[in-house]
């Protein structure tokens, strides 16, 4: 029997669901209710690349043949350090009779579900990739479930770009609906004071995607947090926060100092979307009590955010971005298509890969 969540791919260890498994099945033969994609490229997590470049010192070959080695051996992408993968585009080649996905062959598609689940084959040895960036020219095919989730392409971009768009699109969206809440709620207490956002590494795609919809979901003051001068001179130049500050995030208290001193307050809602760890202690120290901590980066250390939270006394709701809001791909295109300032950094970001 054929399980809508993977069940039936899961090969070790038995009895846990395909993202927490350590190895799946990825035979091309579908099941009634699956999908086989031939994968065109892939997107890797911003901290699994990292992770993988740092501990190779750069070298594209290493990483090429470590990442070959990790979809061998698992039946999927699922960094083994950092526990994340990434998402792919590709064409679809077969649709069983009883998925619910509404796809058809031929489709261009994105999976909006992470690799770290999704079973994969590659088959070309990733020849056409130097190691050296997040996406990755691939030929092979990946095998969507039941509950999985993809988008049709849209044709009036190019895919490379919907793709980097469609990797964070959960940000955007999970921002908008927490800033909206904290918006709402002052509202009904009569208070006019404005709503505070930081969003740390806020020239990156899922930080110039948050301060955009944190902007529109009438946050009305926002700073985005950079680490160097080229991205605090990029965001500046793309007009999406009202102030930018140079900071490491890995240090508590000079993020917390940035953050007060552009807002004139601590934030109400924070946005964490960098890929290095240790970010979590500065991210509870920048936001007010009765504030929101939303962490979207994989390099995050839940434990660390949760200890460190208590140790310093703060009243803040934390919470995971899991990656999936309803309508998450719709709200990450338009925000691409209507903010000059978004579309520029990912253009830049794109030509710099």
């Amino acid at each position: 029997m054929t399980s809508p969540v993977g069940l039936h791919r899961v090969v070790e260890p038995a009895g846990v669901l395909p993202q927490a498994a350590w190895r799946l099945d990825a035979d091309p033969r579908i099941a009634p209710n699956e999908v086989r994609i031939r994968v065109e490229r892939l997107n890797l997590d911003a901290a699994s690349f990292r992770q993988l470049s740092e501990k190779h010192g750069g070298d594209g070959e290493k990483v090429r043949a470590e990442v070959l080695d990790i979809v061998a051996t698992r039946g999927k992408m699922q960094n083994p350090v950092t526990g994340s993968g990434g998402m792919l585009i590709g064409t679809v080649e077969e649709v069983g009779r009883r998925s619910p996905l509404e796809l058809k062959v031929g489709d261009r598609v994105a999976t909006l579900v992470s690799l770290t689940l999704t079973p994969l084959t590659i088959l070309d040895g990733l020849a056409r990739w130097d190691g050296r960036s997040e996406q990755v020219p691939c030929d092979g095919y990946a095998i969507l479930f039941a509950r999985s989730i993809a988008a049709v392409l849209p044709t009036d971009l190019h895919p490379e770009l919907s793709l980097a768009v469609l990797d964070v699109c959960g940000a955007p969206a999970l921002t908008a609906r927490v800033v909206a809440e904290h918006v709402a709620r002052r509202q009904r207490a009569g208070d006019a004071t404005p709503v505070t956002v930081a969003v740390i590494g806020g020239a990156g795609k899922s930080g110039s995607l948050s301060l955009a919809a944190a902007r529109r979901a009438g946050a009305g003051r926002s700073v985005g947090v950079v680490p160097v001068e080229a991205e605090r001179e990029a965001l500046l130049a793309a007009g999406l926060a009202d102030v930018v500050a140079l900071a490491d995030a890995r240090d508590p208290v000079a993020l917390s100092t940035a953050v007060t001193s552009a807002l004139g307050v601590p934030a109400d809602v924070t946005v964490v979307c960098v890929d290095v760890p240790g970010c979590e202690h500065g991210a509870v120290l920048a936001t007010a009590d009765g504030g929101t901590v939303i962490f979207f980066s994989m390099a995050t250390s839940f434990a660390a955010a949760a200890l460190g939270a208590e140790g310093l006394a703060a009243d803040v709701t934390m919470l995971v971005g899991n990656g999936y809001v309803p309508g998450h791909a719709e709200v990450a295109l338009g925000l691409l298509r209507s903010e000059a300032g978004v579309r520029a950094l990912f253009e830049a970001r794109l030509a710099a890969d």
